[in-house]
C-alpha cells in the first residue's frame, strides 16, 4: 500500500497515535487534576495543542526559576552556631519598632 489518505501510511499511523496518547497523558498528568482523559481526547485538536503548549511553557518557566534560585546560593534557616535566623523582612520591621516582652505581674492565687 504505497499511497495513503493525506499521506498517513501504516508505519506513520502508529507514531501519530502514540504521539496523540502521549500528549493526552501529559495534559492529564501535569494538569494537576484539572483535566480528565475523556475531555482531552474529545477536545478539538487546536485547543488540545494550545493547552499542551501552555502547560509545557509553564513548567519550563518554573524549571528556570528553580535553577536560577539554586545559582544564587542556598539559604538556610539555621545558622552555623545552631540559632534560627530571622528573615530580612522581619529584621527590618523589628529594628524600626523594637518591642520588648514584659511578662504580666504575678498575682497571688486564691481559691475562695
Amino acid at each position: 500500500m504505497g499511497l495513503a489518505f493525506f499521506g498517513l501510511t501504516f508505519d506513520a499511523a502508529a507514531q501519530v497515535r502514540a504521539a496523540l496518547f502521549k500528549q493526552i497523558h501529559e495534559i492529564v498528568f501535569h494538569g494537576k487534576g484539572g483535566y480528565d482523559w475523556n475531555t482531552i481526547y474529545n477536545m478539538p485538536v487546536w485547543l488540545r495543542r494550545f493547552t499542551f503548549n501552555e502547560i509545557q511553557k509553564y513548567y519550563k518557566e518554573e524549571k528556570e526559576v528553580i535553577e536560577n534560585k539554586g545559582k544564587k546560593g542556598s539559604q538556610t534557616v539555621i545558622s552555623s552556631d545552631g540559632k534560627i535566623k530571622t528573615p530580612e523582612l522581619l529584621q527590618k520591621s523589628a529594628n524600626q519598632h523594637p518591642q520588648k516582652f514584659t511578662p504580666p505581674p504575678k498575682r497571688p492565687i486564691s481559691y475562695k
